[in-house]
């Protein structure tokens, strides 16, 4: 009886062993990354903490997300986890992580979080100024310059409109918008990492006022540039 008893001690606390085999992963990717289509490669990163019965190499991590399976690579010390996730034209990318690890004989798996979250991809800002030397003699038409946009989180993007609104109701604003128009035809597609270009004019070598853009990206909806025409 005293055999059994001590038998059934070392069975109880081999149970108490296995049950404490666990490994512990927090997301700590950012909820927004900025959008850099450039390379298209985002960092996703993750903490890592085990028990000590797991074994230290037993252990890998991935990130999933639209046919994706990413293997992430740990710190020396192997607590922090990170690697490179591929999104272009996207305005947000899916993501889950599946953890792997050995424990005792077996090798567990685990899914987190039960359903991906969604991480934003922002754009970068569009011009906020444009000006335009307007010094020498008038060119036949007036004085023409373009203002440049590039959206990199949607497949398309149409600006549907484009128009000039003074800076402000003051006299003086309102009169110097006057001078200026929008050229570009409109609206004018493009497509993911494409320049759209507006091209504007103003009949006076001397001009400001606010373009206003506006678009059918699922973020962006409107733009404001402010333009200014003046001999340096």
């Amino acid at each position: 009886m005293h055999k059994l008893t001590r038998l059934t001690g070392v069975v109880s606390a081999l149970a108490l062993a296995v049950t404490g085999c666990n490994v512990r992963l927090r997301d700590t990717t950012p909820a927004e990354l900025p959008a850099n289509d450039a390379l298209g490669m985002y960092e996703v990163s993750a903490a890592l903490s085990r028990d000590m019965l797991v074994t230290p190499g037993s252990v890998y991590v991935f990130a999933l997300g639209d046919r994706q399976r990413v293997a992430l690579s740990p710190a020396a010390d192997g607590t922090h986890w990170r690697g490179f996730y591929s999104v272009r034209c996207s305005s947000s990318f899916p993501l889950q992580f599946v953890l792997e690890w050995k424990q005792l004989f077996e090798v567990q798996q685990q899914l987190l979080p039960a359903r991906p979250r969604q991480v934003r991809l922002s754009e970068a800002p569009q011009p906020r100024e444009l000006r335009i030397d307007t010094s020498g003699a008038a060119p036949r038409g007036g004085w023409q310059g373009v203002v440049r946009y590039r959206f990199v989180t949607a497949p398309r993007v149409e600006i549907t409109g484009a128009h000039i609104e003074p800076l402000s109701g003051a006299p003086g604003d309102v009169a110097a918008a006057r001078a200026l128009a929008v050229l570009t035809a409109l609206p004018l597609t493009v497509s993911c990492g494409d320049y759209a270009e507006l091209q504007l004019s103003s009949a006076a070598a001397r001009a400001r006022g606010v373009l206003v853009v506006e678009l059918d990206h699922p973020s962006l909806a409107r733009w404001t540039t402010q333009v200014e025409f003046a001999p340096k």
